[in-house]
């Protein structure tokens, strides 16, 4: 198990624009509280942090799906040739097909005949091979749900809690960062850095937080946090927006949950799910 230095917590956005408000960059280090990289995020501005200035040995939890759903089915979008074979060939169909978005939107894609019929869309467009209820889902989010937890589908593209639009502008950065930095469970971790996919409602139950309130929106509902984590307290007092809480608590989360060898072996984590799907880390 490889061992880090830093701790990286990145909660992502499908939003449109040039800069994503709703993206938040926080860091830890062995000792001390996290804090924010306090900029004006953008995808492009998160995709060349990642690739010029990581620290080295770093940790970096980033609160997308990097995958969609594959075992169910046996492919991610039955009856469609060009569906990819695993999910390396998905993150490059999606960069392929949005090639003309703007700021590594997913737009295209999401438009694309073939591919809309599997997406859930606003004004209610449901595509026809969705599924029933709240749609098709991984391996790990059954397991998340068997856990309590809420998980929704990553072809869901509607609501507040949707995670779709963030996962397939977040495959367009996977894809871009090919070769330079190994992603887990897809790559098996070296001695370097490595990103992970993380949930940041399991870093929220982790330090105390109940499921059905797990986002903190007051510094000191975040350091309340922290401290059943053990981790040194952020300064500040009053509002937060929960962007920013859950990076700091997942960047904190992470520091701990590194050395815990059942997190890096799932038992239901099999070599086709490596392919394909991926799992979130803290699923044990």
């Amino acid at each position: 198990m490889t061992s880090f230095d830093h701790f990286v917590a990145i909660d992502w956005s499908g939003a449109i624009g040039p800069v994503q408000r709703g993206i938040a960059v926080a860091i830890c280090e062995r000792d001390g509280a996290p804090r924010l990289l306090d900029r004006s995020w953008s995808r492009v501005a998160v995709l060349d942090w990642l690739a010029t200035e990581l620290p080295p040995h770093t940790l970096v939890g980033l609160d997308l799906g990097l995958s969609l759903p594959f075992a169910d089915k046996g492919a991610f979008f039955p009856g469609w040739e060009e569906s990819p074979a695993d999910a390396r060939a998905l993150w490059a169909l999606v960069d392929r097909l949005c090639r003309d978005d703007p700021h590594l939107a997913a737009t295209s894609f999401v438009d694309h005949p073939q591919a809309a019929r599997h997406f859930r869309r606003h004004g209610g467009r449901t595509g026809d091979l969705f599924g029933a209820g709240r749609g098709r889902l991984r391996v790990t989010e059954e397991h998340q749900r068997a856990a309590g937890l809420n998980p929704y589908s990553n072809l869901n593209l509607v609501g507040a809690a949707q995670v779709g639009k963030s996962s397939l502008t977040g495959m367009r950065v996977l894809h871009r960062l090919a070769g330079a930095l190994p992603i887990w469970p897809f790559d098996r971790p070296g001695t370097g850095s490595l990103i992970v996919e993380i949930y940041t409602t399991i870093a929220a139950v982790a330090a105390g937080r109940p499921k059905n309130r797990a986002k903190m929106r007051t510094v000191e509902e975040l350091n309340a946090a922290l401290a059943v984590l053990g981790s040194p307290l952020v300064p500040g007092h009053g509002a937060i927006d929960d962007h920013r809480s859950d990076a700091l608590l997942g960047a904190a989360w992470l520091r701990i949950a590194a050395g815990d060898a059942r997190l890096w072996q799932p038992p239901a984590l099999t070599a086709d799910l490596r392919r394909t799907e991926g799992w979130t880390f803290g699923i044990p």
